[in-house]
């Protein structure tokens, strides 16, 4: 619940701004204080009257209004609330936040807080995909903004893609998480998650099967224990949780080099199902079918992130856990994994196709560490990642 929580809601100008109203609705729901502040764009699809009647508060809307500036009332705003959200957070906007500009009511006051910030993102395909925009979102996430969504799908000017705004109950359960107390308050946690697609030519690849329905899961899971979350997945069936930060990556090296870019955290959780070799001598176009035969590839070893990870001297995190997907001596290979990695925890599971574990909506796991193994109940994943969730919590003193 958000009782006594004040929520200073941003909207931006975007056809999506309809879905702020909703969200004012079920903010209020939970119990926090919503103030929006329209930007001038955002006045041409809802109306401030809209927007006042919902939250029952003030609507703010211009830099240079003497009766709130007299008292300074941009910095006031700014600092009074428990958390800014911006929804939809515009392509404009975030270059605004990105650029530190503060022409206008919303960027400055933006500016000026000393509070924590989360942006929806919601514009056009081509213009999220934009090596602009995608400059601006590595900024701004690495100024420590969080940054929901945007989901992928059809959008009002008829294109498909990625760019639609997160749906509003994700975006209710990030806020909550981000201004709920939890045991892993102020704890910062990697999640890696998903297969890596190493690629043979632009069309075809290879991988692991992997839904990433664990990884996220485990994601969600820490998250709703009050994580600051890294979320670095591959091209998963299961969308990445709410609330946290997300790193989407194809291959290996990519994810490798993400994961240190992450550093330093207090845990990292290596779910992901990274592919052991790619093809060194890929192809920049497709490969076609000669009546010579199948081509000679190349295979070089990908990186080992686990050990990478857990051997590091400096920055290595306090609790380092892999997985062992087997099908064979699950325990033993999975035990001698945990010391040939060098990592303290493993989590094995046996993942032949009779088990239905792959892809499924159950797992069943044994957890190995020092201390021996310990085996745990078939259960749902979301069951499974919240156990631990609680274990993770123990370990960090918590």
């Amino acid at each position: 619940m958000l009782t006594s929580k004040r929520i200073l809601l941003i909207i931006g100008g975007g056809i999506a701004a309809f879905k702020s109203l909703d969200l004012i609705r079920r903010l209020r729901d939970q119990g926090a204080t919503v103030v929006p502040v329209l930007t001038r764009a955002a006045e041409e699809f809802v109306t401030p009257l809209s927007a006042s009647a919902l939250s029952a508060e003030k609507v703010y809307r211009d830099l240079f209004d003497l009766t709130d500036e007299a008292e300074m009332g941009h910095i006031e705003l700014s600092r009074d609330a428990d958390l800014l959200v911006v929804a939809p957070a515009t392509a404009d906007l975030m270059a605004k936040m990105s650029a530190g500009l503060a022409n206008d009511l919303a960027s400055t006051l933006l500016l000026a807080t000393d509070k924590p910030v989360m942006i929806v993102p919601a514009m056009n395909v081509r213009m999220w995909e934009h090596p602009a925009t995608q400059r601006n979102l590595a900024q701004l996430q690495a100024d420590g903004i969080a940054v929901i969504g945007p989901d992928e799908g059809p959008m009002a000017c008829g294109e498909f893609g990625p760019g639609r705004m997160a749906e509003v109950p994700e975006i209710v359960t990030a806020v909550t998480a981000a201004l709920t107390d939890g045991p892993l308050k102020g704890k910062h946690i990697i999640v890696t998650s998903g297969p890596t697609h190493e690629p043979i030519d632009p069309v075809r690849y290879i991988a692991n099967r992997s839904s990433g329905r664990q990884g996220a899961a485990i994601a969600a899971a820490l998250r709703d224990l009050g994580a600051d979350v890294t979320y670095v997945s591959g091209p998963a069936e299961v969308p990445p949780p709410a609330g946290v930060t997300v790193h989407m990556i194809e291959t290996a090296r990519e994810m490798l080099s993400a994961v240190k870019t992450a550093l330093p955290a207090d845990a990292a959780v290596f779910a992901a199902a990274v592919a052991d070799w790619h093809v060194e001598n890929a192809s920049d176009s497709k490969i076609k079918k000669t009546i010579g035969g199948m081509p000679a590839l190349e295979f070089a070893e990908n990186p080992d992130i686990l050990k990478t990870v857990s051997m590091l001297h400096d920055g290595r995190p306090d609790l380092v856990v892999g997985f062992a997907a087997e099908t064979d001596d699950v325990i033993a290979n999975a035990t001698a994994k945990r010391a040939r990695k060098g990592c303290d925890w493993i989590l094995a599971n046996d993942v032949s196709p009779e088990t239905g574990i792959m892809g499924g909506s159950e797992n069943k796991v044994s957890l190995v560490t020092s201390d021996g193994v310990e085996d745990w109940p078939r259960m749902g994943k979301d069951e499974t990642a919240r156990q631990l969730a609680l274990r993770i919590a123990k370990a960090l003193g918590i």
